[in-house]
């Protein structure tokens, strides 16, 4: 049996390609858009991908499941109680599928969507008559438990948390303790409140220390009890869009047109027509001079969560990067979360657009000591963009909060009248928040270098709620 996890850091996601050695046939199990390293490694062991499947309807990436289906002509499976919009073959709970030495069989674990199945393995090749691994979809996370909250309000939320409960009883704990398991939602994910930092588990290891499968498991405790549900994180809006076009089916991608290398004039036009500048620089590179109006979302491993956060859903994208060869980096992490590839990038960089004595913006970014000395004297106004539990946990004196996830919507909540001071845990959400601010709000926007990090370090004092 042949088996390999896919990490994509960005998105907290993991994917997995699970091949006989005897037939030759794959299946691929919550595979993100972009399919080429699944296609490459299969091609690298003499496989054929035959299956095509995800454990539920995403809210976080758009699926590659249809994109394989094209490419390979692999079949898609689907859960038989999840309403697909593309052909597939349904799955229901206890069935069985055999791809040569390899035996799956299907569990319907539904509490994070209504309509999830996790995959049980086994490995024929060796004899064995109990399960090798788990492929756990959202059923069991490292150290957590998968959100049950994404799907309607508080009442669909409780709901879906019994039934998260009841697969941890009925389906996780009557495991063996040496499963190896294997989770699509990891380290980087916002679909966990406490997710760990390792990229898969055993069923004995979590058993012994992940308390929210303890609580779950526990059938005296109620589901709003144990699973916690008003500490989550923060989900970014662009997660709203993401299910229904799972579920539906995403439009498999062709052939995908070369962002083009801008001048100048050719930017400043596009931008007047509607165009949004995305400047993916560090905060300090893009306060210190920028295109006006443009949004600031570095490209690191929180860039998509980030730019599907501040992005409208039809962004029309202009690009400002260190280094050409960020446009196709930032252009895969874009078609990933449903947006188009960007129309074009700024030749040249910031050093083209500020010798072309075109306007500057500028944020100016503040130590925590200045923040703390101009709060001091009145001059400043602060807001906190951090997640519910970090602003829970500890926050500057005075401070608003308005989370980075509700900002778009709530820009006009920010508070006024005096510079707006922006703080995260270290500069970062921070300058995204900033910058939408600075676009469309009136008021001068500060950025808080270190964040509340800094701050603690400082010995400054803190609030808690």
């Amino acid at each position: 049996m042949f088996f390999q996890q896919f990490y994509l850091e960005g998105l907290g996601h993991a994917s997995y390609l699970l091949g006989s050695e005897q037939t030759g046939e794959a299946l691929v199990f919550d595979p993100r858009r972009d399919v080429d390293d699944y296609l490459a490694q299969a091609r690298r062991r003499g496989l054929r991908i035959r299956y095509a499947l995800d454990s539920h309807g995403h809210n976080d990436y758009l699926s590659g499941v249809t994109q394989l289906v094209a490419r390979t002509g692999a079949q898609a499976l689907g859960a038989a109680t999840a309403d697909l919009g593309y052909h597939h073959r349904p799955l229901r709970d206890g069935q069985q599928v055999e791809i040569g030495e390899i035996g799956i069989e299907v569990l319907h674990t539904p509490g994070h969507t209504p309509e999830h199945i996790s995959l049980l393995v086994y490995d024929r090749d060796i004899g064995a008559e109990e399960p090798a691994l788990l492929l756990s979809g959202g059923a069991l996370l490292v150290g957590d438990l998968a959100r049950p909250d994404l799907l309607g309000g508080r009442a669909e939320a409780e709901e879906a948390a019994r039934d998260l409960c009841a697969t941890v009883q009925n389906k996780i704990l009557s495991l063996p303790d040496h499963v190896e398991v294997f989770p699509t939602h990891v380290a980087g994910s916002l679909c966990g409140g406490s997710i760990g930092s390792r990229l898969s588990t055993t069923v004995g290891y979590e058993r012994r220390t992940n308390a929210g499968l303890a609580e779950a498991g526990d059938a005296t405790r109620s589901a709003e009890d144990c699973l916690r549900l008003d500490d989550l994180p923060a989900a970014p809006p662009y997660w709203r869009r993401m299910r229904a076009k799972n579920l539906a089916g995403v439009e498999p991608i062709a052939l995908i047109e070369e962002p083009a290398a801008l001048p100048v004039g050719q930017v400043e036009q596009a931008r007047d027509d509607g165009a949004v500048v995305l400047d993916v620089r560090a905060p300090e590179a893009f306060g210190g001079s920028h295109v006006p109006g443009a949004l600031n979302v570095g490209l690191g491993s929180s860039f998509a969560t980030w730019a599907g956060t501040v992005l409208p859903e039809d962004a029309r994208v202009l690009l400002v990067v260190d280094r050409p060869e960020d446009v196709w980096t930032v252009a895969w992490d874009l078609l990933r979360i449903g947006y188009d590839p960007p129309i074009g990038w700024l030749a040249g960089g910031m050093t083209a657009w500020r010798t072309a004595a075109e306007p500057l913006g500028r944020i100016p970014q503040i130590t925590v000591h200045e923040l703390h000395d101009r709060l001091g004297a009145g001059e400043v106004n602060l807001l906190d963009v951090r997640q519910p539990a970090e602003w829970s946990a500890g926050h500057a004196p005075g401070a608003a909060f308005i989370t980075g996830a509700d900002l778009p919507e709530r820009l006009d909540r920010a508070p006024g009248g005096k510079p707006l001071a922006v703080t995260c845990s270290s500069g970062y959400r921070s300058s995204v928040a900033a910058s939408l601010l600075a676009a469309h709000r009136d008021v001068p926007v500060l950025n808080v270098l270190g964040g509340m990090t800094a701050w603690k370090a400082a010995g400054f004092d803190l609030n808690s709620t």
